[in-house]
């Protein structure tokens, strides 16, 4: 006797026609963040999403993207919405602090709103290592970040 098993699997490489995306990303370091919200946008419309369905919230630092997201995802608006920060280590523990409570948010937000909120935060300890996770030698994690939620858009119309 052999078992039959559904397997669902998302795809990264299109997304379903008329859905919107939110991109909520931090001003707080900036000049990484940027980086990732244009790699991320790019993917996105790789994957045949529209600019003028991409809708973008710039907050004042990472500690701010969760309510951002909430709201967002809120409004049922959004197929998914991705969060993007840097958060860099300085010279007390502020950072692990922040890291660890935009980790969570994120997490809640997306539980609690049965939607795809992606984390697109580096957490480093230099500017450097920020730098190779947006463009440099290490990829771009806001790439990854939009394949992410691509991927699990598709998956979630699948499992409807």
């Amino acid at each position: 006797m052999t078992r039959s098993t559904n397997a669902f699997v998302g795809r990264n490489d299109r997304l379903p026609a008329l859905i919107r995306v939110a991109v909520v990303v931090s001003r707080y370091n900036e000049s990484i963040t940027r980086r990732l919200l244009d790699a991320a946008v790019a993917t996105l419309e790789a994957a045949g999403l529209p600019l003028d369905q991409i809708d973008i919230a710039w907050v004042p630092g990472a500690f701010e993207l969760t309510l951002a997201a909430d709201r967002m995802a809120a409004s049922e608006r959004y197929a998914a919405v991705l969060c993007l920060g840097a958060i860099i280590r300085g010279e007390t523990s502020h950072d692990r602090i922040i890291a660890h409570a935009v980790g969570s948010g994120i997490e809640a937000v997306g539980r609690t709103r049965g939607l795809p909120v992606l984390f697109g935060v580096l957490t480093c300890d230099t500017l450097a290592q920020a730098m190779a996770r947006a463009g440099g030698e290490a990829g771009n994690k806001g790439t990854e970040c939009a394949l992410a939620a691509i991927e699990m858009i598709t998956l979630l119309d699948q499992l409807l």
